[in-house]
C-alpha cells in the first residue's frame, strides 16, 4: 500500500518535497516510481527509484527533482525543486516487487497511490 503527501499549492521558482509511504518493511525490494497527471491527459512517468540503483529522472524534471528515502520510515521522497507551472498536475507514486523496463512504462506498476496535488502559479 502506497500512501502520497505533500502536495501543495506554491509560487513559480518554489519548492515542495511528496512523500511516498510505503507499508511494506521489504520496500527495498521493490522499484517505486513517481508519475503525474494533468486533466485529459495519461499519467506521465516522472522519476524511478530502486534500492541500490541509480535513479532515472525524465528530462523535464532533470536538475530540479531528486529522489531519496528514508529507509526507517519506509519512505520515498521527492524533492521538488524550481518550480514551473507546467509541473503542475496530480502526482502520484506506484511500486512493483520487481524492476519495471521501461522505467516509465505505467502497465508495470501494480501498486498505485491516491495522489497528491501540485499547483504553481
Amino acid at each position: 500500500q502506497l500512501l502520497e503527501s505533500g502536495g501543495d499549492s506554491v509560487e513559480v521558482g518554489g519548492s515542495l518535497r511528496l512523500s511516498c509511504g510505503v507499508s511494506s518493511h521489504t520496500y527495498r525490494q521493490y522499484c517505486i516510481a513517481w508519475f503525474c497527471q494533468t486533466p485529459g491527459k495519461g499519467r506521465e512517468a516522472v522519476a524511478t527509484w530502486q534500492y541500490g540503483r541509480s535513479t532515472v529522472y525524465d528530462d523535464s524534471v532533470k536538475g530540479r527533482f531528486t529522489a531519496s528515502e528514508d529507509n526507517a520510515k519506509h519512505t520515498l521522497y521527492l524533492q521538488m525543486n524550481s518550480l514551473k507551472p507546467e509541473d503542475t498536475a496530480m502526482y502520484y507514486c506506484a511500486a512493483d516487487a520487481k524492476a519495471v523496463a521501461p522505467w516509465d512504462w505505467i502497465g508495470g506498476y501494480t501498486s498505485w497511490g491516491q495522489g497528491t496535488q501540485v499547483t504553481v502559479s
